[in-house]
């Protein structure tokens, strides 16, 4: 799992769950709840056998089976039957609620690895003390130490105004600039880095660690909340950036994609250097599941596609994740199969890719 999140600690009531099967933060109709959504539906057809409820239990029932449990031995039973090798986590994101690198190897019982997000280095740097002329150091010197033990890095400069920015790297005396008004206003309250100049700058300082330690760089793209402008997170906006990367080394993982994975598919098909999966929306398709995966492989070469379930928060999206990725991928290679289009060897060989070997190789993992 190349791409997910920590499990929440604490235990959750109908709402606390409900909240973390939506991506919105508006409530749901009168008279419904998030439950009636393909993700909910989801939940209730695959994940209600594993904590021993019949398919399709309530949503009250369910919640009160998970109370019984706890939310640790919930979390054990879904990340065993998730059967993952390995777990590639970002921690960059409520981390107070959610278990750590630690504790989600516990759970999980295999190896887990960290993902060091750009802006949380920043905006721990902005807490920091440091002044607006040492802030370029600052922030350097601390992406080091941060991802001294990391595997990859990650930004999220799709939430804090889209990919429609310059692609060139910022010169110190722009970052210096930017950085006054951002550090007085973390002075006040809670950071949180959105000025152009001050992201640039962090991925091009992300692009040199990188390139020092072979990383790959994933960029959020696509699904996600209401803090989203969606159509300014398609990944062609980054085709000048993505031709830069390419010459200098550089991967680049798009990381959700939908409704843009086909066009993240052709970037892949078209640059050596770029790499994406539909991680979340499988989830969130629940039964249109193996339809998307369908569309992402339509042009994009086997060894581009990564699996990830992107789970946050609720063990049952490493479950979904995962068991919904490998139905949908069955679907389609059985299809082909059957379709005389593609061999049973080579159908394994691309399974084999898309679930394991494409991240093993872009990530350095043994």
């Amino acid at each position: 799992d190349h791409h997910c999140h920590g499990v929440v600690k604490a235990d959750l009531d109908l709402a606390g769950f409900e909240n973390l099967i939506a991506e919105s933060t508006d409530p749901p109709p009168a008279g419904t709840s998030r439950f009636d959504s393909p993700l909910g539906l989801a939940v209730r057809r695959w994940c209600a056998p594993v904590l021993g409820l019949q398919p399709f239990a309530s949503p009250q029932d369910y919640i009160a089976r998970r109370a019984d449990l706890g939310s640790d031995g919930v979390a054990r039973s879904f990340l065993k039957e998730a059967g993952m090798g390995a777990l590639l986590l970002d921690t960059g994101y409520r981390s107070e609620e959610l278990h750590d690198l630690k504790a989600m190897g516990e759970l999980a019982a295999v190896p887990v690895h960290e993902i060091v997000r750009l802006e949380a280095v920043a905006e721990a740097v902005a807490v920091s003390g440091v002044d607006a002329s040492t802030y370029p150091s600052a922030f350097r010197e601390a992406l080091d130490d941060a991802s001294r033990e990391a595997v990859g890095l990650k930004t999220i400069v799709a939430y804090r105004g889209g990919f429609s920015f310059d692609p060139e790297p910022p010169s110190e005396t722009e970052v210096v600039r930017a950085a006054g008004p951002f550090l007085e206003a973390a002075v006040s309250g809670r950071p949180r880095v959105a000025d152009p100049v001050l992201l640039r700058f962090g991925i091009w300082s992300g692009v040199r660690l990188a390139r020092e330690r072979g990383f790959p760089i994933q960029f959020h793209s696509g699904w996600g909340d209401a803090d989203l402008n969606l159509h300014l997170s398609n990944p062609t906006l980054l085709t000048g950036l993505i031709r830069k990367f390419d010459r200098l080394g550089v991967n680049v993982v798009f990381l959700h994609c939908y409704p843009f994975h086909r066009d993240a598919a052709y970037l892949s098909a078209v640059y050596g250097n770029v790499y994406f999966d539909v991680g979340s929306a499988l989830h969130y398709h629940g039964p249109s599941a193996s339809r998307l995966l369908a569309e992402a492989m339509e042009v994009a070469p086997f060894s581009k596609l990564l699996f990830s379930s992107d789970a946050f928060g609720l063990a049952e999206q490493y479950h979904l994740g995962a068991m919904l990725f490998r139905r949908a991928l069955r679907e389609v290679l059985v299809g082909w199969i059957e379709a005389d289009q593609c061999d049973a060897v080579t159908a394994g060989r691309i399974a084999e890719g898309i679930a394991r070997g494409n991240a093993l190789r872009i990530y350095s993992l043994p």
